[in-house]
């Protein structure tokens, strides 16, 4: 399946943007499903960001490694445990002579065991249906002095 990939314009210089985007403390103040998150700040390639994420009616953690990382444009991450392994690539590129940036989102998952039959009936509806509501909540916050 194709990626889920969504953009949205923000008001804020790259670094600021790049910098908030890639602290792991910040993921459950954007991102509806994140119950709690934690990593090594700031992030190398290499460190790993675990996640406590809302799945359906259940929690699962799961454990993401930085896989690239070129601030303040581009980081991602790739899933290494658990039966639903995302897989991000975060961009984010300098508009208005760098005043203002365009966050570009794609999330990917992979199924393992279970996770087989979860990514395509729960996991990519339910990340699907909030990506756009995170886009918007990171624009809010970040313009709002985040």
């Amino acid at each position: 399946m194709a990626p889920i990939v969504n953009s949205i314009e923000i008001s804020r210089r790259p670094d600021d943007v790049f910098s908030y985007l890639t602290d792991p403390s910040h993921v459950p103040d954007w991102q509806e499903s994140a119950v709690s998150a934690r990593g090594d700040t700031p992030l190398t390639v290499g460190s790993r960001v675990v996640v406590t994420r809302r799945v359906g009616r259940t929690e699962r953690t799961m454990t993401n490694e930085v896989t690239e990382l070129d601030p303040p444009k581009s980081w991602s991450l790739r899933g290494i445990d658990g039966p639903v392994r995302g897989n991000v690539k975060g961009t984010v590129e300098p508009l208005a002579d760098g005043e203002r940036s365009r966050v570009t989102l794609e999330l990917d998952f992979e199924g393992h065991g279970i996770g087989k039959l979860l990514v395509p009936l729960v996991v990519r509806r339910q990340a699907q249906a909030e990506m756009p509501r995170n886009m918007q909540k990171l624009k809010d916050r970040l313009e709002s002095g985040a």
